[in-house]
């Protein structure tokens, strides 16, 4: 509804005050500091990288500690998307960073424990590896590695297949004169592979090595130096000891679930403390003194004034607002369209001196939602959830607040069309009164407006009605900038043209065979009215024609420009088109509400068939409220971003990001909170 206005504010101060007036100004979380404008050769700025290091990754590792005692200690576990924000007082505050130390050794023991952790599940990993890859070697009574004695040699390997131990034996005593002495032990054969053993005089080795690499033979990767089978035991033993050290520090871990709420505590002072060093950085100063400059909102400029002056006797000068200075935006709408607001900057800000789109845009939002997810009783159980959240949860993030009071409007919307067509979970009403009742009276919950499944047609109208009404209040917002700009030349040209050539369109194609064939009626105008349509537009045409290159002084060129702006014509169409995904989706949500209702009554009535109805009920309709209320939330952010906003809307605001306090996880409770 409006832009907040802002006061840029320039403060000198005793650097020795420095610190007590940045926490001061923190708390207040009022004013976005920007301190690039002074450019002083004389003044020096401090090198606050290493302290925003080390607050940061002390915020880190106490998040990190923290996510790790959700994991080990259910009681610590947050709410999830819906966490709300831990309320303490200032004095719990203070003691937590008093004991900040102790906190950081709790948290760095931690991911200590982790770590060690993460090793044994390591080697416990490695460990069964091994153990598998003994397995075809349990038969083996000597260690994998034996050299042999003085006079053998033995060869340990596998080859490729499934081959006896005669087959074998033939292939490495290939060449050798029988009886040969060789000895082959086939160990195993798994996995397309023979393990087997091989005894030979070592005289006879590298001719019997060189017969079996013939046929494939190759060593194991590892050669272990002990009996396969004692190595296995002794890895199992290893595997016991690990998992029982991994369960102890579980327990270690889970010990420290006390210090949960000190933890999150103590990450928020150091994120604060590292936005306080980041600020400390841009702070030009010199060997007395330290300068500011940044934005105020203009209504809390004046006691921030005397604030700063009083308490750190500061001098504090209201600047003049220059025509290059850039200014943040900070809306402030009421509290229905405040929830919308978060769409918006989705898309982008508004600049000073430039409508805010926000008011406007919320209600066609919430009438457009609702149009197309169009069931009471969806629409009853997206507002009883919202409601509930946002009565229980009075600390959410800020921007989850908004879109959930968001999202319970859109449920009020979609409540209010969902009677307006006759949907409450579909036809679930006259499904149960036939399956479970027998009755066969008719339609129980009779539509107050009527049903798009039986008129189909009618609701398109309808929806491009609204559709044109919406583009038409878009161009009247760029009608509305360009009468305060003083420029009513582009009012005429840019605004009234289009609004007499479209307008006249509409009124032309009304009576029109195209139209009755849409809207299933013949609407006759009287000729007096034909020809003010055909009046009316041709006064557009010419305008657009005219005026659309009023910027050239060459009539020939205008002329050409504004003949191919009439041209534009056609993404009017398009964008009337667009509309249609209002009868489209709603649609949708009925057709499928009506096949879950009629799936879930296919097993009949009786005792038999509640339970197999609910199940399929509770399913189906879940499932559709989830996908159909995303695809209305995507095609209305569409509606707004693409139709509304492509007709006046151009963005380029920058958001007001004040010097404040991060909190993550908490919020401080002042005095006079209970």
């Amino acid at each position: 509804m409006a832009i907040v206005e802002m006061q840029k504010l320039s403060i000198c101060a005793d650097k020795k005050r420095r610190k007590a007036l940045l926490e001061t100004l923190q708390s207040l979380g009022v004013m976005q500091i920007e301190n690039d404008s002074i450019d002083d050769p004389q003044l020096q700025k401090m090198d606050t990288e290493s302290a925003i290091s080390t607050f940061g990754k002390n915020a880190d590792t106490l998040d990190q500690a923290i996510s790790l005692l959700t994991s080990y200690a259910p009681s610590t576990k947050s709410g999830g998307l819906f966490q709300e924000k831990m309320l303490v007082s200032r004095e719990q505050f203070e003691n937590t960073v008093e004991s900040q130390k102790n906190y950081m050794r709790f948290a760095n023991q931690i991911l200590q424990d982790q770590k060690e952790m993460d090793e044994a599940r390591g080697t416990i990993e490695k460990d069964r590896n091994r153990i598998l890859a003994l397995q075809p070697w349990m038969k083996m009574d000597v260690p994998l590695n034996t050299p042999g004695t003085q006079t053998t040699e033995m060869l340990v390997g596998t080859v490729p297949g499934e081959t006896d131990a005669a087959g074998l034996y033939a292939a490495a005593s290939k060449g050798m004169e029988d009886p040969a002495p060789v000895d082959v032990t086939v160990l195993d054969c798994d996995a397309g592979l023979t393990y087997l053993a091989v005894l030979c005089l070592r005289r006879d080795a590298e001719q019997v090595g060189n017969n079996l690499r013939d046929i494939g033979f190759a060593r194991p990767q590892q050669m272990e130096s002990g009996l396969p089978s004692a190595t296995a035991e002794a890895l199992e033993q290893d595997i016991r000891a690990k998992e029982k050290r991994i369960e102890e520090l579980k327990k270690d871990i889970s010990g420290f679930a006390r210090e949960a709420e000190e933890f999150r505590i103590a990450s928020d002072y150091y994120r604060t403390r590292a936005e306080k060093y980041r600020l400390l950085g841009t702070i030009p100063q010199s060997e007395n003194m330290f300068f500011l400059e940044g934005w105020v909102p203009k209504s809390q400029a004046g006691p921030v004034k005397n604030m700063l002056e009083l308490k750190f006797d500061a001098l504090v000068e209201m600047e003049k607002t220059e025509p290059d200075d850039f200014e943040p935006t900070l809306l402030k709408n009421n509290s229905f369209s405040e929830s919308a607001e978060g769409v918006l900057e989705s898309y982008g800000l508004p600049q000073h001196h430039r409508v805010d789109p926000t008011f406007v845009m919320s209600l066609f939002y919430v009438f457009f939602f609702g149009m197309m997810l169009s069931d009471a009783g969806y629409g009853i159980v997206m507002s009883i959830a919202c409601a509930v959240l946002l009565l229980k949860k009075k600390r959410l993030e800020k921007g989850l607040r908004k879109m959930l009071k968001l999202f319970f409007w859109c449920g009020l919307s979609t409540t209010f069309w969902g009677f307006m067509y006759g949907g409450f979970f579909g036809d679930a009403i006259d499904v149960i009164a036939k399956t479970f009742f027998g009755y066969t009276g008719g339609t129980i919950l009779k539509p107050l407006w009527f049903a798009p499944l039986d008129n189909p047609m009618q609701l398109l109208v309808w929806c491009l009605l609204f559709g044109l009404i919406h583009l038409f209040t878009g161009l009247g917002m760029k009608g509305y900038e360009m009468l305060k700009d003083h420029d009513p030349v582009g009012f005429l040209g840019d605004v009234v043209s289009w609004y007499l050539f479209v307008g006249g369109l509409v009124l032309l194609l009304v009576p029109s065979d195209i139209f009755a064939s849409i809207a299933g009626q013949k609407i006759t105008f009287p000729a007096w009215a034909h020809q003010l349509s055909v009046m009316i537009t041709l006064i557009g045409v010419a305008m657009i024609i005219l005026m659309s290159g009023r910027d050239h002084k060459n009539w020939a060129v205008r002329i050409a420009l504004g003949a191919y702006d009439v041209y534009g014509v056609t993404g009017w169409l398009s964008d009337l088109l667009s509309y249609s995904r209002l009868l489209a989706l709603g649609l949708a949500t009925g057709v499928i509400a009506n096949v879950v209702n009629m799936m879930a009554s296919m097993v009949g009535g009786g005792p038999v068939g509640i339970i197999p109805f609910i199940l399929v009920f509770l399913l189906g309709h879940t499932m559709n409220i989830a996908i159909n209320a995303l695809g209305a939330y995507v095609h209305t952010n569409r509606l707004q971003y693409v139709e509304f906003f492509g007709k006046f809307y151009d963005a380029g605001g920058r958001a007001f990001q004040p010097f404040r306090a991060i909190n993550k996880y908490i919020q401080i409770k002042e005095e006079k909170e209970s």
